[in-house]
């Protein structure tokens, strides 16, 4: 029999790519290909998301033929994806009926207030673990609805579908219709003890369930893909925060990872049961291997960090490669006093504020560009020491290591920065595509390709590791002024009623 391989579709904010997967957790094929960011007016980001499947489609034939790898030496597909975001498709012409709208997109504000009434943010976070934010899909699908001629009527009607980029794949492969329980526990409209849609919810939000896909677990066949691929099943799908925690092997209850790309997103396993946080964390779904019980997570979502590098070159050209940061940071010791809080489209985890905005503070003549590097680099390291804290308290375990991917962490100084800043061990993996491993792992469990998940963890192997050598005193101080840093970017939207 011919090498088998597990294909992994990572269908992410900027770019859509397949790797192909061995028995050791190696990739031995990787195809990439970016799409448009769409800016309609301030604040508002979307996708085409016919563009995004058509991209899907030529990774997936392009990651084999690279290779020279046929599709009957590929076990399973497994999908991760950009969470959040929201399409509404045609259910006869697979159409899309307007573009997909953005997990960073803020139009649905005022809604979001007003779904708040008296009760405000926390209106449902008893049945869905999530604060009312412009972050999740429930809003975005309601906005859909109100704002796309005749959309609610054709909804109700049964004509439309609604899907995050998970569902949106798995259709366009499959013909079925389904969402896995890590994507649906990001809509706001799945109750997380009983992973089914919550009636009082889409009453609330005036959302008709005809639209919404089947809940399933992460780990099963969901389908056969057609085309290229025809007859290979369709087996994994995973949020890619919740498929980089099941890449890094994080199966025991306290273990953490974070990843660093856009934004940071730390997500701590919590075992079997959800944990209410009482520090502006979300509780989510962690992942569920078949009829295996959910595993829950503590999440603490962080809007802007590699996108703090991006404009740093893009807007300001104080660098022209995103690497020159860490070469620009080096020039100086330390910050010179200048701290950066980059909320330009409000704050995440654990503030929630969508009224911040970014701020530049303790600027004076000494501050140089080399300072502003070092202050792009710490703010990623202090957002994370305010979500590690929450986590820590939530969970009442203190971290003891964070498991780190992404692209950001090829950046041994910001690791650095980090393990300095948490006062802990940075581990940096081999195989840094977590979030594509993390879904591959899961289609392969699905159909046998992996035996258990003991088996995934003895592929885990280290690649670097970082200890904390900041002085407590430094440590503290430092601290303190960012969290005066972060007060003053409050306040500064005034929401006009």
């Amino acid at each position: 029999m011919s090498q088998q391989y597990v294909a992994a579709i990572d269908q992410g904010t900027t770019s859509s790519r397949c790797i192909l997967f061995d028995r050791d957790g190696n990739a031995v094929s990787v195809d990439q290909r970016e799409h448009r960011q769409v800016f309609p007016r301030p604040g508002w980001v979307e996708h085409d998301a016919a563009e995004i499947w058509s991209n899907v489609e030529a990774v997936l034939r392009n990651c084999l033929e690279k290779n020279g790898i046929t599709p009957d030496q590929v076990a399973a597909i497994g999908i991760t994806n950009q969470r959040e975001t929201t399409v509404v498709w045609d259910k006869a012409t697979g159409e899309p009926v307007h573009n997909a709208i953005v997990w960073q997109d803020t139009r649905t504000d005022t809604l979001v207030r007003a779904l708040g009434g008296d009760e405000g943010q926390d209106r449902f976070r008893e049945s869905c673990g999530l604060p009312l934010a412009t972050y999740f899909s429930g809003p975005k699908l309601r906005w859909l609805l109100d704002n796309v001629d005749g959309l609610r009527e054709r909804a109700e009607r049964g004509e439309v579908l609604f899907g995050t980029m998970d569902t949106w794949i798995i259709w366009n492969l499959t013909g079925r219709h389904v969402t896995d329980v890590t994507n649906a526990s990001r809509t706001m409209l799945m109750n997380l003890r009983t992973l089914e849609w919550d009636g009082a919810t889409l009453e609330a939000m005036g959302i008709p369930e005809a639209v919404l896909p089947e809940i399933r677990s992460s780990s099963e066949v969901y389908g056969e893909a057609r085309g290229f691929l025809e007859g290979t099943p369709v087996a994994s799908a995973l949020g890619d925060q919740h498929a980089a925690l099941f890449g890094q092997t994080c199966f025991d209850p306290g273990d953490v990872k974070g990843t660093y790309g856009t934004g940071t997103f730390l997500v701590m396993n919590t075992g079997t049961e959800p944990v209410t946080s009482d520090n502006g964390l979300l509780t989510t779904l962690g992942y569920k291997l078949g009829d295996e019980p959910a595993v829950y997570a503590l999440e603490g979502s962080i809007a802007v960090t590699g996108a703090l590098v991006q404009w740093l070159r893009d807007n300001l050209g104080l660098i022209s490669s995103a690497p020159e940061v860490q070469e620009l940071a080096r020039t100086v010791e330390d910050n010179g006093g200048c701290y950066i809080v980059p909320a330009f489209s409000g704050l995440f985890a654990p503030h929630w504020r969508s009224d911040a905005r970014g701020v530049m503070t303790g600027l004076t003549g000494y501050v140089n560009k080399g300072h502003i590097a070092r202050a792009v680099l710490e703010a990623t390291a202090w957002q994370t020491r305010e979500v590690v804290d929450a986590m820590n308290a939530d969970a009442e375990v203190e971290l003891t290591t964070l498991k780190v991917d992404g692209g950001m962490t090829a950046d041994d100084l910001l690791m650095q920065i980090l393990a300095d800043v948490l006062d802990t061990g940075v581990v940096r993996p081999r195989v840094s595509e977590t979030t594509c491993l993390g879904a591959a792992y899961a289609a392969g469990l699905a159909v046998g390709y992996w035996p258990d998940t003991e088996a995934l963890r003895a592929n885990w192997r280290k690649d670097a590791e970082w200890a904390p050598e900041m002085e407590p005193a430094v440590r503290d101080r430092e601290y303190r002024n960012w969290r005066k840093a972060v007060q003053r970017t409050l306040d500064w939207v005034e929401h006009e009623e």
